[in-house]
């Protein structure tokens, strides 16, 4: 066991730990939609519009838990719900940046797009 270990062991950790935050098809694009600013559910699924009702509900439920996105419900009539991203959400903008910035580069090399 070298030196190295614990600390590539925390590393791994911490990796998993964010993979497990924003894994799957549609919490990336959530997060992407709000760092455009607060949005109501409608306006959410128009901007994603391949996503259900239902999987989007699920997702912002995910991401609410995860602290991520928060939920704020308006005491109106109708009853309005708007959904924003955390302080901790707003902290992924730039690896956001960088992720879309990879992928561009991606696609470059082995589509050649």
């Amino acid at each position: 066991m070298n030196s190295s270990q614990p600390a590539c062991q925390y590393e791994l950790m911490a990796a998993r730990d964010a993979l497990e935050v924003i894994q799957g098809k549609w919490r990336i694009p959530i997060v992407i939609s709000l760092t455009y600013g607060t949005k109501r559910f409608g306006e959410l699924q128009r901007d994603i519009s391949d996503i259900s009702p239902k999987m989007l509900s699920q997702e912002l439920k995910a991401l609410e838990i995860n602290q991520i996105v928060v939920r704020k419900l308006h005491d109106s009539m109708p009853v309005s719900v708007e959904y924003s991203l955390t302080p901790l959400g707003l902290s992924l903008k730039n690896l956001l940046v960088e992720l879309r910035l990879w992928g561009k580069h991606l696609r470059s090399e082995i589509v050649g797009r």
